[in-house]
């Protein structure tokens, strides 16, 4: 059965994933983004790009998507440094997600597909910022009782960025180490693949159409992803 989707936050490391693989597989005829510049993908005629600098009208041009998606996927996030301040981070990891969910919610979307991060749930979920964005994201999503939700927490995300995060080739470079010389499965319990996390939000979705589902807000850790993603995964 063929369906629609539309992927938010498609620019970034693991959106880019998420739509390369959708666009790739046949149970999707239709895919929508709406970014901010246009996703760097392979020409397809699925794909229908909204470019669209001001993230104010990303809500309105949502809900003119038509048909309604059937699976709404959102990878949207940004740094502080790019951002220009936790402020401004604030407005689109936790405001613009959570206003693009109940825009998603309002028009009929059936799943509703988050990409969180891992950690977020500790001792400082309730002081520190970071963890406070997405957490607000989570329950906001819980809280729009979508018929079904599916959250993910990756780890530290691996794969080529369009611009790197401080700090980021260094960590990436000690994991692939890690992985190397220790071991795939002690890399895999904090960092994975950005094409592997996409695939788990795709298999994800097409295990919850299939009724096999553990819960309609399903909570996907770093070992879940890990299985969906790559020893799973069948494209």
């Amino acid at each position: 059965m063929t369906s629609a989707a539309t992927v938010i936050g498609s620019t970034g490391l693991v959106g880019h994933q998420i739509l390369a693989t959708l666009l790739g597989l046949e149970a999707y005829e239709a895919v929508y983004t709406i970014s901010r510049r246009a996703p760097k993908t392979e020409p397809s005629t699925k794909l229908n790009a909204t470019i669209e600098a001001d993230t104010t009208k990303w809500a309105s041009q949502f809900a003119a998507i038509s048909p309604t998606p059937k699976a709404v996927y959102s990878a949207l996030g940004t740094t502080r440094a790019q951002a220009g301040g936790i402020q401004n981070q604030w407005k689109i990891d936790h405001d613009l997600n959570i206003e693009l969910a109940k825009a998603a919610h309002a028009a009929g979307t059936q799943t509703f597909v988050f990409v969180s991060s891992a950690g977020t749930r500790g001792l400082l979920s309730n002081v520190a910022a970071y963890p406070k964005m997405k957490n607000g994201v989570e329950d906001a999503i819980k809280s729009l009782d979508f018929k079904q939700a599916i959250i993910l927490r990756p780890g530290l995300l691996m794969g080529e960025r369009e611009v790197a995060h401080t700090g980021g080739p260094l960590f990436e470079a000690l994991a692939r180490g890690v992985g190397k010389h220790l071991g795939q499965g002690l890399q895999d319990k904090f960092a994975q693949d950005a094409h592997v996390v996409a695939r788990a939000a795709v298999n994800a979705v097409k295990l919850a159409d299939e009724g096999k589902a553990p819960s309609k807000y399903w909570v996907l850790e770093q070992n879940d992803i890990v299985k969906l993603g790559r020893d799973e995964w069948k494209a």
